[in-house]
C-alpha cells in the first residue's frame, strides 16, 4: 500500500494538488467567503485527476501486481491526504484568530462567516461531499468525470451559501461566535462535521471499490 501511495503522489498528481494546499491560508482573510478554500483545495485535487486521466495513470495503476481495490485505496489516501494538509492550515488559521486576533475589528466587522470550529467542520463537510461525489463518481467508469464534478460544484456552494446565511437567522448567532464564545456548541459541530466526512468517505469508497471490479479497462 505504501508504494502505492507513492506512486500517486510522485507519478500520479498534479503539482497544483499540492500549490492549491496553500488556499487553507484564506481562513485568515477578512470579509471573505472563507469556505471557498475548502472548494480551491478540491478544485487542485480535480485537476490532479485530469492531468492523471491524459497520462493513462488508471489503466498503468491496473497493470500493477496490486488488487484492485488497492488501487482505489490509492486514490483515497493521498486525496484525504492533500485534505488533511489543507485542514491543518486551516485549523491553525482558527486557532490565531480565536485567540490573537478575537478582538481585532477587522474581523469583529466582517458580516460574513468568522473563522471558528464550526466553519472547520463546515469545511470537512465539503471535503466529504468531494469524496463522494467526485471520487465516488468518478470511479464510475474511472475515465469521465466532469459530470460528477459539477454536481459537486453545485453542492459545495449550496453549503457554503447556507453555512453563510446561518448565523444572520434569528437564534442562531452563536454558530458565529468569536473566540471561546459557546465552545461546547462549536466543538459539537466540528464533531459532526468530522463524522460527516467519515461517514461520507467511508461510502464512497466502498462504492468505488464495488465499481471499479465491474469496470473492464
Amino acid at each position: 500500500m505504501r508504494d502505492i501511495l507513492r506512486k500517486e503522489i510522485r507519478l500520479s498528481a498534479s503539482p497544483l494538488a499540492f500549490l492549491f494546499i496553500a488556499f487553507g491560508l484564506m481562513f485568515l482573510i477578512p470579509g471573505y467567503p472563507i469556505l471557498c478554500s475548502a472548494f480551491f483545495v478540491t478544485l487542485g485535487l480535480f485537476q490532479s485527476f485530469q492531468f492523471a486521466r491524459e497520462a493513462n495513470d488508471i489503466v498503468f495503476s491496473a497493470l500493477l501486481p496490486v488488487a484492485k481495490r488497492d488501487v482505489v485505496r490509492g486514490k483515497y489516501l493521498f486525496v484525504c491526504g492533500v485534505e488533511a494538509c489543507a485542514l491543518v492550515l486551516m485549523l491553525l488559521a482558527v486557532l490565531v484568530r480565536m485567540t490573537v486576533l478575537k478582538d481585532a475589528p477587522v474581523y469583529r466587522a466582517n458580516a460574513l462567516m468568522n473563522a471558528n470550529l464550526f466553519a472547520l467542520g463546515t469545511a470537512l463537510l465539503i471535503f466529504g461531499l468531494f469524496n463522494l461525489i467526485f471520487l465516488g463518481g468518478f470511479f464510475k467508469t474511472a475515465y469521465k468525470m466532469g459530470r460528477a464534478f459539477v454536481t459537486y460544484i453545485v453542492c459545495a456552494f449550496l453549503t457554503v451559501g447556507a453555512a453563510e446565511a446561518l448565523h444572520h437567522i434569528p437564534g442562531l448567532a452563536p454558530v458565529n461566535a468569536f473566540g471561546t464564545d459557546h465552545i461546547g456548541l462549536q466543538l459539537l459541530l466540528l464533531a459532526a462535521g468530522a463524522a460527516a466526512f467519515a461517514l461520507l468517505t467511508f461510502l464512497s469508497y466502498n462504492g468505488a471499490c464495488r465499481n471499479f471490479e465491474r469496470i473492464d479497462l
